[in-house]
């Protein structure tokens, strides 16, 4: 994905039925997902430390304050144990401090109760220019107005059944509790 995409959208909308977006990872976290991405796919793992270094300046795109962060995850996706406990533990707090940022919205689509939209594929929403979403094997660019246009009401339709602020804080840690 271009880095000029990230540097001139000003808000960014994450939907995440499995795995926690850029924006939100911590370091052990990154490591983690990409150390699994060479083992799966049987390649040399890439130079690590340099892709976490290039993740952790792009999330100090958020530190300016202009730009906004809309994230959205999936309960069974905090419930998940795909890296060991204290790789999980630290990525659960850190949901828990970026939930503080006045300009990042983390809402957490309950497991039970209605639902309008069930769960969708992993999709980055940038301004309304692009949807990214990666696969397993690929990854997929939408420029379409009409289709970015869906994964607008997705993500809205989705937004609709989170929940947010201490409802959220609640799941996150209900889901710290289960790793011990």
């Amino acid at each position: 994905m271009r880095l000029k995409l990230y540097e001139e959208s000003q808000v960014y909308r994450f939907y995440s039925s499995t795995t926690f977006p850029w924006p939100v990872q911590a370091t052990g976290y990154m490591r983690a997902l990409m150390l699994r991405s060479a083992e799966l796919h049987r390649s040399d793992p890439p130079d690590i430390e340099d892709a976490i270094r290039v993740r952790v300046d792009r999330q100090r795109l958020l530190d300016d304050g202009t730009r906004r962060a809309a994230i959205l995850v999936e309960e069974s996706a905090l419930r998940a144990q795909p890296f060991p406990r204290d790789v999980m533990r630290e990525q659960l707090n850190r949901l828990l401090v970026m939930m503080r940022r006045p300009n990042v919205s983390l809402g957490v689509v309950p497991t039970q109760g209605r639902r309008v939209q069930k769960p969708a594929e992993n999709f980055h929403l940038y301004d309304e220019v692009q949807v990214f979403i990666e696969l397993l094997t690929a990854a997929v660019t939408i420029t379409q107005p009409r289709e970015i246009a869906l994964y607008v009401q997705l993500f809205e339709d989705l937004a609709a059944d989170a929940v947010y602020g201490r409802k959220a804080r609640a799941l996150i840690n209900a889901a710290m509790e289960f790793l011990d």
